[in-house]
């Protein structure tokens, strides 16, 4: 069963990484040749990133996820407000302390910024706002708060912080919305949804309750970097890659190096939860030592994939992305570049395992009314358009992130007013689900690449904002189809789980 379940994590984690890499070897052939060093950097980080995520993936289902159910059955329990409150800015923070595709976003907002934006600092301040988030969706579940009304005003609020957050952090915020919901937070989050939901007695709504909690954990992150941008009050704040093609020739010592400082950032991150969790199983889990060693497996298994997945990323992954970027756009047509990210956009929504998760359960959801390729092709469209839009931004003069977020999410909140409350909740939870592993990395690198090699456009404030429209994109495609389902079920009178669609 176990080697049945790594298997199925690897061909998933294999068709997430191969098309982009396949599309970096043609582009090494044709328009973008990469130095020979580089070139073989980036195909060992390729392999080391395939491992790497299916040992992290394979240990999240082992630990992470069964932690998280516990968890979420432990808080709704008590019975006590209080602690369901507690028990979610505890888990929350610790949870996104943890999560890979934070340290990577956090990584390069360093790097650009030449460490005037520390990495510790965004990861901290993104992981209280996220910590504060699930808290309050947690307690929304108590209360029979509609997703509707909570995300209306949760959105309202950070348009209203957006009017004072300055420049240099605007588009970081709203990237670290994508990012923090990645590859560890997000089965946890759900996990710990459907572990309050299960036992929630009183539920009105239970199937709506299910769905949401990870798309109020990215307002959290949205918030969190806004507050921070807001008290700062940087001045003439600007980043630069310091890009140069002359990498070094040395192939393996990069890995080597970064091994070290990795896996001490990855064992403070786990700690936390480690710790949480062995108190809970002496106060509350008893859990048989069978379980307890199957969990424990899986924390070492998530670790090492950790470990292996950061290390391919920084030393041989990201590099290639920053030079595809730098060398499309330093081409003397503009449309190659646009041409290159259109094409990153739709293979990588394409192979985004979590995507393929999310549309059979859209189409289990509405009994296979909602098929599977509709989604698929909404979203993948979507994302191309996403990223061909953001390059856009970076390479033409006055167009600015917040002309695509502003009428974006007023869309997504105006849409919200008329859809299932079912379809809120898979629409924003499926935010982050679309801006993985493989958006985090090589497609924010492709577009911080383009930024250093444009004149006029600066790596910060224009390099930033992929993983904002990428993570956009499901908000209104889903609606969309969530809109097209009701008024469909209205006319043929059909449910969805013994509910009218219609019913919010």
């Amino acid at each position: 069963m176990l080697l049945s379940l790594l298997t199925e994590k690897f061909k998933e984690v294999l068709f997430s990484v191969l098309p982009i890499t396949i599309i970096v070897l043609i582009l090494n052939f044709t328009i973008v040749p990469l130095e020979t060093p580089v070139l073989i950097r980036f195909i060992i980080g390729a392999v080391l990133v395939i491992i790497g995520l299916t040992i992290f993936l394979f240990g999240v289902d082992l630990a992470i996820t069964p932690i998280g159910n516990h968890m979420g059955s432990t808080l709704i329990k008590s019975n006590k407000l209080w602690i369901v409150g507690a028990g979610g800015l505890i888990l929350g923070f610790l949870i996104s302390i943890a999560e890979p595709d934070l340290h990577i976003l956090a990584r390069q907002v360093e790097f650009v910024t030449s460490k005037v934006i520390s990495m510790w600092g965004i990861i901290i301040v993104v992981s209280i706002g996220i910590a504060v988030l699930v808290a309050l969706g947690l307690i929304r579940i108590v209360y029979n708060v509609t997703l509707r009304r909570f995300f209306t005003i949760c959105y309202f609020i950070i348009l209203f912080f957006g009017l004072f957050t300055p420049t240099e952090f605007l588009a970081i915020a709203f990237d670290a919305s994508g990012a923090t919901t990645g590859a560890m937070t997000v089965p946890f989050l759900l996990a710990l949804n459907t572990g309050v939901t299960k036992l929630k007695k009183d539920s009105l709504s239970s199937e709506e309750d299910s769905f949401g909690l990870v798309g109020i954990a990215s307002a959290g992150a949205i918030l969190g970097v806004m507050i921070m941008g807001i008290v700062s009050k940087p001045e003439n704040l600007t980043g630069s890659l310091n890009l140069s093609l002359s990498q070094s020739s040395s192939i393996i010592s990069p890995f080597l190096n970064e091994i070290p400082s990795v896996s001490l950032q990855i064992l403070l991150a786990l700690s936390p939860i480690i710790v949480l969790f062995l108190i809970f199983q002496v106060i509350s889990f008893k859990l048989s030592k069978k379980a307890l060693s199957k969990i424990l497996k899986g924390i070492v298994y998530a670790f090492v994939g950790l470990v292996l997945f950061l290390s391919a990323v920084n030393a041989g992954f990201m590099e290639v992305g920053s030079i595809v970027g730098y060398g499309a756009a330093s081409m003397g047509n503009k449309f190659y570049a646009i041409l290159v990210g259109f094409f990153l956009g739709l293979v990588t929504i394409l192979a985004e395992p979590a995507v393929h998760v999310l549309t059979h359960q859209i189409e289990e959801i509405t009994s296979g009314y909602v098929k599977r390729g509709s989604v698929f092709l909404s979203l993948s469209i979507g994302v191309a358009f996403s990223v061909a839009l953001t390059i856009i931004k970076i390479m033409v003069p006055g167009v600015k992130l917040w002309h695509y977020l502003l009428p974006g999410y007023i869309i997504a909140i105006a849409l919200m007013q008329f859809v299932p409350g079912l379809f809120i909740g898979i629409a924003f939870d499926s935010g982050g689900v679309a801006s993985g592993p493989m958006t985090a990395t090589f497609i924010l690198a492709f577009a911080q690449g383009i930024a250093e090699a444009t004149e006029g456009a600066d790596v910060l404030i224009d390099g930033f904002g992929v993983i904002s429209m990428v993570a956009l994109t499901p908000l209104i495609a889903l609606q969309t189809l969530g809109f097209i389902y009701k008024i469909k079920t209205k006319k043929g009178g059909l449910e969805v789980d013994g509910k009218t669609a219609s019913t919010p």
